[in-house]
C-alpha cells in the first residue's frame, strides 16, 4: 500500500476525453461512472502492518458521463478514514481520494476483509475489495481464572492471552477422599476467544457427592500448544442431617445438664419448709436451761 508523509488533499485529474473505465475498475450498472485503485492494474486494495499501523492508500472514481457526479464513501470491515467523505466529479474526469487503514490494536495475525463503498445520488453503489493482512508472531495462550464449585455446578473463566483465536476443549475432574468422584473427557467448547476475550462458563453437576471432601481440577487445552490447569476444593455437607443431628446432639446435652444440676444442689437449695418461730428470752447451750 503506497505511504507518504502526509495525507494528500483530494486531487482532481481533468480529462479530455474518457474512452473508458479504468483496467479492474469497479462499475456500477449503467451509471457512467467506476472506481478503482490509485495506479491502475490492481485488481483490489491491499494492506499488511503490525497491530496499531495506520496505512495509507487512494482510491480513483472516474466520471465518464456528461453531467456531474456526486458521490459518498465509506468503508467496511477494518476501519477507514477518507480525506472527503463526499465529492462533486464533473464530467469527464477522475477524482482520486486518499485515505487511511487502521490495524485494531490487539488484532491477531492474519488476514481480513473488508471494502471500499462508493455510492452515488441515486443509491447506486460501486465496491473494491480490501484485504488486510495483520503481521507480527502467532501466540496461543490461554488461563483459566476464577473457578468455583456451587451447589450444582462448576463456574470458570477462560481469557485468550495470545495472539491467535483460540477454540479451547475442556477436560474436568474431583477426587475425593475415598477416590475419583468426576472425570468427563477432554471436549471442544463451543466457544471462540479471540485475542485478549474473556468469558464466563459453567459445568453442570447435578449428582456431585452428599458427604464429601473434593479437589476440582478443570484442564483448557486449544491448538498452538495453550494450556492451562486450575484446581479448587469443596466440602459438601448434608445440612437437613447436620441440622437434625445437631439438634439431637444439644437436647442431650441439655439433658445431661439438667441431671447434673439436680445432682449437685446442696440443702441450701432446697426450698424452705415452714417457718420456725425463733426462741426468745433464752439461750440454748448445751441442753440446759439457765
Amino acid at each position: 500500500m503506497p505511504s507518504a508523509a502526509r495525507v494528500l488533499p483530494v486531487a482532481l485529474c481533468l480529462l479530455s476525453v474518457v474512452l473508458g473505465a479504468a483496467p479492474h475498475a469497479a462499475a456500477a450498472a449503467d451509471t457512467g461512472w467506476s472506481v478503482a485503485p490509485v495506479g491502475g492494474g490492481r485488481p483490489s486494495f491491499y494492506a499488511e502492518g503490525p497491530p496499531g499501523a495506520v496505512l495509507q492508500d487512494a482510491v480513483s472514481v472516474t466520471n465518464s458521463g456528461r453531467a456531474p457526479l456526486v458521490v459518498r464513501l465509506s468503508g467496511t470491515g477494518p476501519r477507514t478514514v477518507f480525506v472527503r467523505q463526499s465529492l462533486s466529479i464533473p464530467a469527464r474526469t477522475r477524482a482520486e481520494v486518499p485515505f487511511t487503514l487502521t490495524v485494531p490494536a490487539g488484532a491477531a495475525p492474519g488476514v481480513r476483509s473488508g471494502a471500499v463503498v462508493v455510492r452515488d445520488a441515486h443509491g447506486r453503489t460501486a465496491t473494491v475489495p480490501v484485504r488486510l493482512r495483520v503481521g507480527g508472531p502467532a501466540l496461543a495462550a490461554l488461563t483459566v481464572e476464577h473457578l468455583a464449585v456451587h451447589a450444582d455446578s462448576i463456574t470458570y473463566d477462560l481469557v485468550n492471552r495470545g495472539t491467535t483465536v483460540l477454540v479451547p476443549r475442556l477436560a474436568v475432574r474431583a477426587d475425593g477422599v475415598l477416590g475419583r468422584v468426576l472425570d468427563r473427557a477432554p471436549r471442544t467448547l463451543p466457544v471462540r476467544l479471540r485475542p485478549g476475550a474473556r468469558v464466563r462458563l459453567g459445568e453442570p453437576w447435578p449428582d456431585r457427592p452428599a458427604l464429601d471432601v473434593v479437589d476440582v481440577t478443570l484442564t483448557v487445552t486449544a491448538p498452538g500448544g495453550a494450556h492451562d490447569t486450575a484446581t479448587a476444593s469443596a466440602r459438601f455437607v448434608p445440612w437437613a442431617s447436620a441440622a437434625e443431628a445437631g439438634g439431637a446432639a444439644l437436647a442431650a446435652a441439655g439433658a445431661v445438664l439438667a441431671v447434673r444440676r439436680r445432682r449437685g444442689r446442696t440443702p441450701h437449695d432446697v426450698s424452705p419448709g415452714p417457718a420456725e418461730t425463733p426462741c426468745s428470752g433464752a439461750e440454748l447451750t448445751g441442753g440446759v436451761s439457765r
